[in-house]
């Protein structure tokens, strides 16, 4: 035998162990896509049949002195006039082509009506994530630093208060403070840092308590571990230990929560953009059922929708892989 052939190292191969544990991965990704599309198919379809139950669009597109002929020909020209499954077969044939209908008000694609209005809900959740993350990680920090001290009670009322009051009561409030009595924001608007801030600060308060509180309890736990307990008697102070060991290891479910409150950030936009007349997607939608427009409805209630199943599907793919211990559980 040459001694090329005895130096030569054998071609590595993949172990049996390694295959079934790749193809449970990809099957898992596949189920979780398969469920993602179920939960889209069923959204579009309930959106499809409750807006109908609103009404009539053509009694508001049409003038009141409107003869019965008149509101024949609109609704024949809208396709209202044919049977209710035979437009949903339409509607689900659009889908596929990513094809939502013309606005029934606009007379416009309902894609590019979104389009136009998906930067100003982007601009407002990206500010209120921005807001969360910055009074949120420390305000969770100084409470788990202080457990049982004014500044943990003071941090845990906050997050009590945010967690219960409504949004839009939350909105009205600072309108109140900041715009009327003290006037130095403006109560709506857009284009303008000042108008963003109030919007902003009201989105945020929900998911700041959402958020300090998870990661006080992460750190409450961490901080009371044998590793920690061992770093502290070679004697690391409390900043070292939080921000070095405590942090790091707390941040896992934290960073799961925060990534489900982007969802929640843009899909709780709605009563925000209503509170502050924010020319965002959520408006859009309130002005869509005002109006009975259809296809518009359809379309805002199923981008809210793919948004928060984007969004957990991604956080659940990406926890999966940062944990070992997911993945192998499921």
């Amino acid at each position: 035998m040459s001694a090329t052939t005895l130096d030569t190292p054998p071609t590595p191969t993949q172990t049996p162990a390694r295959r079934a544990d790749r193809a449970g991965a990809l099957r898992g990704v596949a189920r979780r896509l398969a469920t993602a599309l179920f939960v889209l198919l069923c959204t579009a379809t309930v959106a499809f049949f409750l807006v109908r139950l609103s009404g009539d669009p053509v009694k508001i597109l049409l003038p009141p002195d409107a003869t019965a002929e008149q509101e024949q020909v609109l609704r024949h020209s809208l396709g209202l006039d044919q049977p209710l499954f035979a437009q949903y077969l339409d509607y689900l044939r659009g889908l596929i082509r990513f094809d939502f209908g013309d606005s029934l008000v606009y007379g416009q694609p309902v894609g590019e009506i979104l389009v136009d209005r998906l930067p100003a809900t982007v601009e407002l959740a990206a500010a209120a994530l921005a807001v969360t993350l910055v009074v949120a990680i420390p305000a969770g920090i100084l409470a788990a630093m202080r457990r049982g001290r004014g500044t943990d009670h003071t941090v845990m009322t906050g997050v009590l208060l945010g967690q219960s009051a409504p949004p839009f009561w939350v909105g009205i409030l600072l309108i109140l403070v900041f715009a009327v009595w003290l006037r130095i924001l403006p109560a709506s608007g857009y284009g303008t840092l000042a108008n963003l801030i109030l919007p902003a600060v009201t989105l945020a308060v929900y998911s700041v308590a959402v958020v300090a509180r998870l990661l006080r309890s992460s750190l409450i736990d961490v901080l009371s571990s044998d590793h920690i307990r061992s770093a502290r008697a070679k004697g690391f102070g409390p900043f070292q230990l939080v921000l070095r060991h405590g942090l790091r290891n707390a941040s896992l479910p934290v960073v799961t929560v925060i990534g489900l409150e982007v969802g929640n950030l843009l899909g709780g936009a709605i009563l925000t953009e209503r509170v502050f007349s924010w020319p965002g997607v959520g408006q859009l939608t309130i002005e869509a059922i005002s109006n009975r427009d259809f296809p518009l409805v359809q379309a805002t209630v199923l981008f809210f929708a793919a948004t928060f199943v984007v969004v957990n599907l991604l956080v659940d793919l990406s926890y999966s892989f940062l944990d070992p211990r997911v993945r192998t559980s499921r």
